[in-house]
């Protein structure tokens, strides 16, 4: 589990450059990267969340 949340992390730090560029420098290309970026980061997430209720209903 320490695995997905390090790649979360990485992920999320990854896209910190893209939310500069578009809220800081207005850069519309980045915006985009940035959508993206959300649903894969949504994706992610309700995977993480489908694996905890496994987990937490085996036991």
């Amino acid at each position: 589990m320490a695995d997905r949340f390090e790649q979360l992390n990485s992920f999320v730090a990854d896209l910190s450059d893209d939310f500069n560029k578009f809220y800081g420098k207005n850069n519309k290309a980045a915006g985009t990267r940035v959508r993206k970026g959300m649903q894969e980061l949504k994706k992610m997430a309700q995977d993480i969340r489908v694996e905890v209720q496994n987990m937490k209903n085996a036991m």
